[in-house]
C-alpha cells in the first residue's frame, strides 16, 4: 500500500515527480498505439521520409558522430569508484547507439 501513498510523503517535490512518470508513461502509450494504428493506415509521411535515400546519409552521419562523442566522451571521465558517471554515460550511449543503429537499418532496407 505504500507504493500508492508515497507520492504525497514530500507533496509538493514527488508531485512533480508523478507528472513527470504519468507524461512518460502517457507518451509511451500515445507511440505504441500510433505504431499498432500503422497496420490499418498504411506508412505515415514521417515513416516515407525516414526511408528516403537522404535518411540514409543522415543517419550515417549520426552514427559516426555518436561514435565520436562517445568514444571521446567516455575516456574523458573519471572510471573509478561508485560514484563515477562512466556507468551512466555508457548506459546512454548503449540505447542512443542502438537507436540510431536500428534508424541506419530501417532506412538502409525500407526502399
Amino acid at each position: 500500500m505504500t507504493i500508492f501513498t508515497i507520492w504525497f510523503d514530500n507533496f509538493p517535490n514527488n508531485l512533480v515527480i508523478l507528472l513527470a512518470a504519468a507524461a512518460i508513461a502517457g507518451a509511451f502509450v500515445f507511440v505504441f498505439a500510433r505504431s499498432a494504428m500503422v497496420a490499418e493506415g498504411g506508412r505515415q509521411g514521417w515513416a516515407r521520409k525516414m526511408t528516403g535515400p537522404n535518411s540514409k546519409i543522415m543517419f550515417a552521419g549520426l552514427f559516426v558522430v555518436w561514435a565520436l562523442v562517445f568514444g571521446i566522451g567516455l575516456q574523458l571521465v573519471p572510471h573509478e569508484g561508485a560514484s563515477s558517471p562512466y556507468g551512466g554515460l555508457g548506459l546512454i550511449a548503449l540505447f542512443s547507439g542502438f537507436f540510431i543503429m536500428m534508424g541506419l537499418i530501417w532506412s538502409v532496407i525500407g526502399e
